[in-house]
C-alpha cells in the first residue's frame, strides 16, 4: 500500500492535468482539430531564437565537463551573477550571486523554500483563488495551507479576512501576481497594505512572516500595467520565478529563488535552501538550462501573441453574456459559470462541444472556471461557436 499522505495527494490530484490527459484521449476520437483544449498553461509561442542559438553555442563551444557536470547546489556562480546583474538593472537593486539559488522551475523553488521554512503544523496563507498545487507543496512538509478570501469582482486580497487568517503559526504568505487563475495584478498600494499588516502581525506575535512571491508570469502583462517588485515593498520577501512562461520553456524546468540579504535569517535560509535542493533529490537545477538562462534572461516572449488571444476570447465571451474578469497579466481568463455548480458547465462544454476548461474549485473558488488562452489563435476562433451555443442553452 502507498503511504497515507500519498493517498491524499492521489485523491486530490490536479484537475488541470486530468483535463489535459482527457484532451489527448478525445483528440484520438474526434481529431485534434476538433478538440479545443484550454486546460493547461502550456505556451503555444515558441521559445525565442536566442534560446536555440545559446544551446547550440554552449554545447559546441563550452567545456562539456563544465556544461554537463555538477556545480555548487545554488547553481553556477557565473549564471547567478548574470541573473543578479539582470535583476539589478531592472529594479535598481544590488543583488549578487549569493542571493540566488537556481531551481527546478518555480515549483521546485517553492518546495525548496517551504522545506527551508516550515515546521510541522506551520501555516502558509494564500489568497483565493490560487494555484491548487500550493496545498500539496505545503503538505509535502506537513504544513497547513490556509485560504484567505479575495474581494468579489476585483479578486484583490480581502485585508479583513487576511488579518483574521494570520496566527502565531503563520510562517509565510504566498502571493501570485500576475495571478493564476484570474489574471489580476496586485497594485503597489494593495501590496503596501498587505506589508503593513504583516509587519504588524510580526510585531504582535514576535515571529517572522515571509512573503513568498510566486512570479512565473511577471513578464506577461498588458495595457502598460506595471508589476511591482515586492521585495522593495516588504523586506521579508523571497521571490520564486522561472523561465517556463517568459521563454516558453515549461518542460525544461529551470527557475530560481531570489533571497535578498535583507530577509530575517538570511545566512541560515540560504544555507538551508542549498541543503534542501540536495535532499529533495533535485541536487541542482539542470546544468545546460542554467547556462541558457544566463544568456537569455533579458529575452522576451511574444506578449502581443497572448494579447491578441486575450482580446478575442474576452470580448467574444462578454458579447455572448458570460461574466469574465479582464486579464491584466498571465494568460488565463477567469469566467463565472452560468450555473452554480461549475462542474456541470465544464462537463457540458466537454461532452457537447469538445471544449476543455478547468473548474474553479481546483483553485479554491467554486462557481468559476479557468480558460488558458496560451493556445493557437485558430483554437479560440474555432471554439467560440461552441461557447456561444452553450450560452444560448443557459439563456445568457
Amino acid at each position: 500500500m502507498i503511504s497515507k499522505k500519498m493517498q491524499g495527494f492521489v485523491a486530490n490530484s490536479s484537475a488541470i492535468r486530468a483535463m489535459f490527459e482527457e484532451g489527448k484521449k478525445m483528440a484520438a476520437v474526434y481529431g485534434a482539430d476538433h478538440v479545443y483544449d484550454f486546460s493547461l498553461g502550456n505556451p503555444n509561442v515558441p521559445a525565442p531564437d536566442a534560446v536555440r542559438d545559446a544551446i547550440v553555442d554552449i554545447v559546441t563551444g563550452e567545456d562539456p565537463v563544465l556544461v554537463h557536470g555538477y556545480m555548487n547546489n545554488s547553481g553556477y556562480e557565473d549564471v547567478r551573477t548574470a541573473l543578479a546583474d539582470h535583476l539589478n538593472g531592472l529594479y535598481g537593486t544590488s543583488y549578487g550571486a549569493e542571493n540566488l539559488v537556481m531551481t527546478v522551475g518555480a515549483a521546485g523553488g517553492l518546495n525548496v523554500i517551504l522545506k527551508t521554512l516550515l515546521n510541522p503544523g506551520d501555516e502558509v496563507v494564500t489568497i483565493t483563488p490560487y494555484f491548487g498545487e500550493y496545498r500539496s507543496y505545503a503538505g509535502n512538509f506537513d504544513g497547513v495551507l490556509v485560504e484567505a478570501a479575495s474581494v468579489p469582482g476585483t479578486f484583490m486580497p480581502d485585508l479583513a479576512d487576511l488579518r483574521a487568517k494570520i496566527t502565531d503559526r503563520t510562517r509565510a504568505l504566498i502571493l501570485n501576481s500576475p495571478n493564476n487563475p484570474t489574471g489580476v495584478v496586485y497594485p503597489e498600494a494593495v501590496l503596501r497594505e498587505v506589508a503593513d499588516l504583516l509587519l504588524e502581525k510580526q510585531k504582535e506575535y514576535g515571529t517572522e512572516i515571509y512573503i513568498i512571491s510566486d512570479e512565473p508570469y511577471r513578464e506577461i502583462a498588458y495595457d502598460g500595467v506595471e508589476i511591482p517588485w515586492i521585495p522593495s515593498v516588504y523586506p521579508n520577501t523571497v521571490v520564486g520565478s522561472s523561465f517556463s512562461k517568459t521563454l516558453s520553456l515549461p518542460g525544461e524546468r529551470i527557475g530560481y529563488l531570489l533571497i535578498p540579504s535583507e530577509v530575517d535569517g538570511f545566512a541560515d535560509i540560504i544555507a538551508a535552501a542549498n541543503v534542501a535542493t540536495r535532499i529533495l533529490g533535485y541536487v541542482n537545477a539542470p546544468s545546460l538550462m542554467q547556462r541558457v538562462a544566463a544568456r537569455c534572461c533579458a529575452e522576451k516572449t511574444n506578449v502581443g501573441y497572448y494579447d491578441r488571444n486575450r482580446k478575442l476570447l474576452y470580448e467574444s465571451l462578454k458579447e455572448y453574456g458570460y461574466e469574465c474578469v479582464r486579464p491584466e497579466g498571465a494568460f488565463y481568463l477567469w469566467m463565472k459559470s452560468p450555473v452554480e455548480d461549475e462542474r456541470e458547465f465544464v462537463a457540458k462544454a466537454k461532452d457537447e462541444e469538445q471544449i476543455l476548461i478547468v473548474p474553479g474549485r481546483s483553485f479554491g473558488c467554486k462557481g468559476w472556471v479557468r480558460i488558458a488562452y496560451c493556445v493557437a489563435y485558430e483554437t479560440i476562433e474555432n471554439a467560440l461557436p461552441g461557447f456561444k451555443r452553450i450560452a444560448e442553452k443557459y439563456g445568457l
